[in-house]
């Protein structure tokens, strides 16, 4: 068959993303293997992959890092706690945690320093939400739908944020109902949900606003955004499946879909979803039209730890 395929821009990578790998590809060019990384430096297992046959190692506590060593700490943030026993072990930290994360745990950090009850929306067993909880365990409760919201019981004024991966019309339904429950509270700020988390969920809806009846999201079980993306895809109308972007395309997925959307999570490299184009075009699709609805600019300062002069 012949077919279209609309390739998501922006896809793959963000910043915070870059930023992470290239902190862990340096302390192994600058200090030699091993590094140790507390839990995976991102959620994507082809990245995983490679990082540990450069020299990394990965671990899921920092009580399994010999002391002195390096622990660098992924860009899903950590609890307080982490950091300190870290510290008391001797471990040497570099800290990868996304910007955005740590503006996340400062406004969970403000809002309980000033007698509110910070309402965190997101998945309670996801590590950004654990190491969010983490700033202020005693004045965060984690909110995972509007019926939680509703059960809400508190004479403090509330404050929300959120898990930075997930999507707006997620967020959405459980922050109002949070609203007609207690009353007046500080909602969360536009940007909590993060520009590159934004970005490719707006350009999977456009796909589908552009035709495509089937989307096709590279990425990891474990990847937040990658299953936020496929979630929203569904909602747009569309059928949506998250693959591996390394193995196999499954024959009987593409039946019936002339047009096929296709993107990845913010921590899947982007060869992945040049890898899987090339399997779309051996079953006859056509060369991708890249659909844009955002130029992403951003970069991150990396810690001085690891900056060069």
């Amino acid at each position: 068959m012949s077919g279209r395929v609309l390739l998501a821009a922006p896809r793959s990578f963000c910043a915070g993303v870059d930023r992470a790998i290239e902190i862990v590809e340096r302390l192994l060019e600058q200090h030699g293997a091993p590094v140790y990384v507390r839990h995976q430096i991102v959620h994507n297992e082809h990245v995983v992959r490679r990082l540990e046959a450069l020299g990394a190692v990965f671990v899921e506590d920092e009580s399994e890092i010999p002391e002195g060593e390096i622990c660098v700490l992924s860009a899903h943030g950590v609890a307080p706690s982490v950091k300190e026993n870290a510290t008391l072990r001797g471990l040497r930290i570099v800290d990868a945690t996304c910007p955005l994360v740590n503006k996340v745990h400062a406004e969970a950090r403000r809002y309980a320093d000033s007698g509110h009850l910070v309402a965190l929306v997101g998945h309670k067993n996801h590590v950004e939400v654990i190491g969010t909880l983490g700033e202020r365990p005693d004045s965060t409760v984690v909110i995972e739908s509007p019926e939680q919201a509703r059960d809400l019981v508190t004479d403090k004024p509330v404050a929300v944020i959120t898990q930075t991966t997930l999507s707006l019309d997620d967020v959405a339904p459980i922050v109002d109902a949070l609203e007609d429950h207690v009353g007046e509270l500080r909602r969360p700020h536009a940007d909590d949900i993060c520009y590159a988390t934004q970005n490719r969920q707006d350009a999977v809806k456009e796909m589908v606003r552009l035709g495509a009846t089937l989307i096709l999201v590279i990425g990891s079980e474990t990847s937040s955004n990658a299953q936020r993306l496929v979630e929203v895809a569904r909602g747009a109308g569309a059928e949506a499946t998250l693959i591996d972007g390394e193995s196999a395309l499954d024959v009987e997925l593409l039946n019936g879909h002339e047009t096929v959307g296709l993107t990845a999570g913010a921590s899947t490299p982007d060869e992945l979803v040049r890898a899987t184009a090339q399997r779309l075009a051996e079953r006859g699709y056509d060369a991708p039209e890249e659909i844009t609805v955002a130029r992403e600019d951003v970069h991150f300062r990396l810690p001085r730890e690891v900056a060069r002069a």
